[in-house]
């Protein structure tokens, strides 16, 4: 099992440039996790798509449906004690926060592009591009 973020998960629901990568992550693992809080975020990155006008909102609702399907059952909530410890010990927001806990909590590596995670939290987070090579 991986913990993944919501742009991981978005690169392997939202067609782009990053798509190859987060298929290769599924492929290599297909058990994600997140915490709860991807859906809101991954709701709000769909809402920028529909109102950009480059989803419409029926593909919109079958990425989220899919998404949905494929994190049922690895969807966690944080005590929020957890996270705020990370917050204390980084400049990542608490949002990324969430997830940096989550692979921590559950002794698993965090699939990710962000660089600041990355640079934050080397020991827990790894670059979807370098998770989908096998790296």
């Amino acid at each position: 099992m991986i913990v993944v973020d919501v742009n991981t998960i978005a690169y392997l629901w939202i067609p782009g440039v990053m798509s190859e990568f987060a298929e290769k992550a599924l492929h290599r693992d297909p058990a994600w996790a997140a915490p709860i809080l991807w859906r809101s975020e991954f709701r709000n990155i769909l809402a920028g798509y529909i109102r950009k006008g480059l989803l419409s909102r029926d593909v919109a609702r079958r990425c989220l449906d899919g998404a949905e399907s494929h994190l049922a059952g690895n969807e966690y909530i944080l005590p929020s004690s957890l996270v705020m410890l990370n917050v204390a010990t980084s400049t990542c927001c608490a949002y990324d926060c969430e997830y940096v806990t989550l692979a921590g909590d559950l002794s698993a590596i965090l699939v990710t592009s962000d660089r600041q995670i990355l640079r934050e939290f080397p020991g827990i987070a790894i670059g979807l591009q370098d998770f989908a090579e096998g790296a």
